[in-house]
């Protein structure tokens, strides 16, 4: 571990903490902590989801925005404006709690920002500036134009103001289950995990904290075991933008090297998989960077007990709409609930009909099917039929095609092939 890490007291003890939720109670939801029985049943171990992608603003974000510029009113500064850097949620929870204190907000994000977090920004009264690719770029933008104009910078994540603001995330989950012995938190530069870490740890020092990350853009990922933080690779991609985050904070550092007991990552594929799953069991729509937890969950990366009680945080629902549907497929496709292969048969009458008939007698939904002849890669007197099916499971798949290949037909899985 760093020597900072180690040594550098942190400046917040429960008191402050529940003094910054106090503060912060009015402008903010309690949010929902749902048992979740699918899960449950699942894993072996109770399980709850805190909706935080109900959260105004539709993330946790808020908290910590909130309690930043109550306290720097209460201090006595009232800056001519306020500036914040962000891929979409702190942007938003920053425009929403600048309104309300009646500041100017200016957010500056990535011009890749997914447009649906821009016009929620836009529609809270914030100026835009779109600035690079990655967040660093936008931040080192937001923190020249404040010592410019002399705007108030407000960090997403490396702050204790901010940090004691999203412990109220935490005082909340222990408030709601206070038999709770395992957190799953979404990680990104570590606002979050750090004040649920510490309104737990706090409390109860045996309550294991577990931060995910995405595994394309994972600084974190040995951090506990040596201190390190990775280099994430410049042209790194991942559906889970609100946590894609490559220089973490020096503050979260301190108390995640000593409050937070295992850092595990998660693919897109993963991600994918857990929009759908929350989709379907609490009819509640989560972005990539929001899930991850319970992508971790349903991916077997965190061991549990029979006995444990698990809360996982959903931290935000402002998914971009052109990624849903396209998310939706991607997830129903890696659980095997979602299949597009090529079929070649003899190009004469019925075959077609014949097809599809064996698909409707496996009880197969057909979503699309296109019918292709004439084209150079398919054998004269042949056809090509591209078919887009709806199945239960990957045995179901299974069926189907070994069916297919009974009756001596060339079948392509175009999904995965």
């Amino acid at each position: 571990m760093t020597d900072m890490a180690a040594d550098t007291p942190i400046p917040l003890d429960l008191a402050a903490l529940r003094t910054a939720r106090a503060r912060i109670g009015d402008a903010i939801f309690h949010t929902g902590q749902i048992p979740s029985e699918y899960l449950t049943r699942l894993l072996g171990a109770r399980v709850s989801l805190k909706l935080e992608n109900l959260q105004r603003t539709g993330s946790f974000k808020l908290r910590g925005a909130t309690n930043r510029i109550a306290c720097m009113l209460a201090q006595g500064a009232r800056p001519i404006g306020v500036i914040a850097a962000s891929a979409g949620n702190h942007a938003q929870g920053v425009a929403q709690a600048a309104r309300a204190a009646g500041l100017p907000a200016t957010v500056v994000m990535p011009a890749n920002a997914p447009l649906t977090k821009i016009e929620s920004c836009r529609a809270l009264g914030a100026e835009i500036q779109l600035v690079g690719s990655t967040l660093e770029q936008a931040a080192d933008v937001a923190i020249g134009r404040a010592k410019a104009e002399g705007l108030a910078f407000l960090h997403p994540y490396d702050d204790w103001d901010v940090i004691a603001g999203q412990a109220s995330c935490g005082l909340e989950m222990l408030e709601d289950a206070p038999g709770l012995t395992v957190a799953v938190v979404p990680l990104g530069g570590g606002g979050l995990i750090s004040g649920i870490a510490l309104a737990l740890k706090l409390q109860h020092p045996g309550i294991r904290v577990i931060g995910v990350q995405c595994d394309a853009v994972a600084p974190w990922r040995h951090y506990l075991q040596d201190g390190s933080l990775g280099e994430v690779p410049p042209n790194s991609h991942t559906i889970a933008d609100g946590i894609k985050v490559k220089r973490p904070g020096l503050l979260t550092r301190q108390v995640i090297a000593r409050h937070v007991d295992e850092i595990v990552t998660v693919d897109d594929n993963a991600i994918a998989e857990a929009i759908v799953v929350l989709l379907e069991r609490t009819r509640t729509i989560g972005e990539g960077a929001g899930v991850v937890g319970l992508a971790a969950l349903l991916g077997g990366k965190i061991a549990l007990r029979p006995d444990d009680q698990v809360v996982c945080v959903v931290s935000g629902g402002n998914i971009d709409m052109t990624l849903v549907g396209r998310s939706i497929d991607y997830g129903l496709a890696s659980s095997g609930r979602l299949i597009s292969i090529s079929v070649t048969i003899p190009d004469a009458p019925g075959r077609l009909v014949g097809l599809l008939k064996t698909v409707a007698d496996l009880g197969i939904n057909v979503r699309h099917v296109e019918h292709r002849r004439g084209e150079l890669h398919v054998p004269v007197g042949m056809t090509e039929v591209l078919l887009q099916m709806e199945t239960r499971d990957f045995d179901h798949q299974r069926e189907l095609l070994d069916h297919f290949s009974g009756e001596g037909l060339a079948v392509r899985n175009l999904l995965w092939t």
